[in-house]
């Protein structure tokens, strides 16, 4: 799975991972559905690939993203 042109982006993790999200373009910037995770865990993401920091992200979809993370490990 490619990255898209910005339809996916890496989701930096608290412990140093990192997570593959689908990012939804027609929804709200703090809506947590906007926010779909797809891809495993990884420790090192693309070159290439667009980071976002857990904290920069709206606590409402950190705290979404995380239960999505601790349901795949």
């Amino acid at each position: 799975m490619g990255l898209k042109k910005g339809k996916y982006v890496y989701i930096k993790l608290e412990n140093g991972k990192y997570v593959k999200v689908r990012v939804l373009k027609g929804r709200a910037e703090n809506s947590p559905d906007k926010y779909i995770v797809v891809g495993p865990v990884v420790k090192e993401p693309p070159l290439r690939a667009k980071v976002i920091d857990i904290y920069d992200l709206p606590k409402e979809v950190a705290d979404r993203i995380m239960s999505e993370y601790y349901s795949l490990s």
